[in-house]
């Protein structure tokens, strides 16, 4: 069992006509880490809305011919999704589209909603009929509920945001408008910036931004709402500061790229940081240190630097294999599938192994029998995050603490389930150091939750509801 995110969101808006699917292509691309179970873009041409969106990664879903079939247009919405709520299939594929009274509209989104369960019971007791089971309908609906009663799409996200807790950055497009929105905690990143062409692009990260050959122009706020147009840019800022930031922390240890800059701050510099502390807090004796690709990199390089322990290249990970892929026999171990040991570099030597999280300790256990059986003499584990001991309701997969193996075992318990010598967390004191003293989210470590705990915390909490109106 390994942690995933939710999702990355993406938007593009040009002057002119233009491949605007072409260039949300490869904006998700590059997000997706960020979800490998579906995809889609919704393309705008002069307010006629024309989409793609499957099961799938986005080489897989997007072919030459699927692209070629997209037409042009001045903007486009996109979206790669691994989903914390609702399950794997079509119909939760997004962006979602809704039209309404007053003309169209697409929306991804990215986060999860604390208050999903009562606001989907509001509606479905004023009549809406739900297709999906992922809490973006639910937005979807609020927005538009609001859109009806007002005179722009601004205000109607700007209402909606009233009605709306927990996690979410959204990128809405209307036939004439590219709207984004990041909840007033902050907990999911989200970021803009300029194409040659005069253009604006949206992202959940930087990366994808620099991908699409754009510049970053800044992260936007906590709670800030842009509208993109042929007018120019305002911020609307009515909903700012009217929450403590609460930037999920993992974003820095795991979910985003080390390339991208989240709030100011690099995501490699905090996982490298992160590093350094594990060097100080849990000192080893060592020959070597290696790190998991491809997230526990940057940490061992700052664990190597700290401890001057020499930093080696000792687990190679398979490319061409996503975190999804189906495996055919049953019977296969999947981490040697994915990773192999470098037996020249690892054998015969006491290693310190750097990852970013134990959650049931499965896969730990194999990637340190992969070391030993490699010849490894001793296998230290360090993690660069603390202890999960709690679940996540704001876009992690973690809905309950049943699989989380320090909520059963100590530390030492842990390290001899795994099979490591030694074994050390990040202390849960130092995640500060990570963001840089800026305001963050670390309940699934300390239990301390910035909004209420949903009624329902299951992933699946209405997929049944669903079935059972069939």
């Amino acid at each position: 069992m390994s942690i995933h995110e939710e999702c990355g969101v993406f938007g593009v808006i040009t002057p002119e006509q233009t491949d605007v699917a072409g260039i949300s292509y490869f904006g998700l691309y590059a997000l997706q880490h960020r979800g490998q179970e579906s995809c889609g873009i919704v393309v705008n041409d002069d307010g006629l809305f024309s989409s793609h969106k499957d099961i799938g990664l986005v080489s897989e879903v997007f072919s030459d011919d699927v692209l070629s079939k997209l037409p042009k247009g001045t903007m486009a919405v996109a979206h790669a999704r691994y989903g914390t709520t609702g399950g794997t299939n079509r119909r939760n594929c997004q962006p979602i589209e809704v039209n309404h009274q007053k003309g169209r509209m697409a929306i991804a989104h990215n986060g999860n909603l604390s208050n999903a369960v009562e606001l989907r019971n509001e509606l479905e007791l004023s009549g809406a009929i739900f297709h999906t089971t992922s809490d973006t309908e639910t937005i979807a609906y609020i927005i538009t509920r609001e859109r009806l009663k007002t005179t722009s799409i601004e205000d109607a996200v700007s209402n909606a945001m009233n009605t709306l807790d927990g996690a979410y950055s959204l990128v809405v497009m209307s036939p004439r408008k590219l709207i984004c929105a990041r909840d007033p905690y902050g907990f999911r990143p989200l970021c803009y910036g300029s194409l040659k062409d005069g253009g604006y692009v949206v992202a959940s990260e930087s990366c994808a931004i620099k991908a699409v050959g754009g510049e970053f122009i800044r992260d936007i706020e906590p709670g800030e709402i842009i509208v993109f147009s042929e007018d120019g840019l305002v911020s609307r800022k009515e909903h700012c500061n009217t929450k403590e930031k609460k930037l999920c922390i993992f974003e820095y240890i795991y979910f985003a790229r080390p390339d991208s800059t989240i709030d100011g701050i690099s995501v490699h510099k905090a996982r490298f940081t992160a590093g350094k502390i594990l060097a100080k807090a849990h000192p080893v004796d060592a020959d070597i240190v290696i790190g998991v690709p491809d997230s526990g990199l940057d940490a061992a390089l700052g664990f190597s630097e700290q401890s001057g322990i020499p930093y080696r290249i000792g687990l190679i990970k398979n490319k061409y294999i996503g975190r999804t892929f189906i495996e055919p026999s049953g019977r296969l171990d999947k981490v040697k599938i994915k990773l192999s040991a470098i037996e020249e570099v690892v054998k015969d030597k006491r290693i310190v192994l750097i990852d970013d999280s134990i959650v049931r300790g499965t896969t730990s256990g194999r990637i340190v029998k992969l070391l030993r059986e490699a010849g490894a003499k001793e296998v230290h584990m360090r993690i660069s995050s603390p202890p999960f001991m709690h679940p996540c309701y704001y876009g992690t997969d973690i809905d309950s603490e049943e699989n989380l193996i320090a909520c059963h075992h100590s530390v030492e318990e842990t390290a001899k389930i795994i099979g490591a010598d030694t074994l050390g967390y990040l202390p849960v004191e130092e995640l500060s150091a990570l963001s840089e003293g800026g305001g963050f989210c670390g309940a699934c470590f300390d239990g301390v939750y910035p909004t209420k705990i949903p009624l329902d915390t299951r992933k699946d909490r209405f997929e049944q509801r669903l079935s059972e109106k069939k």
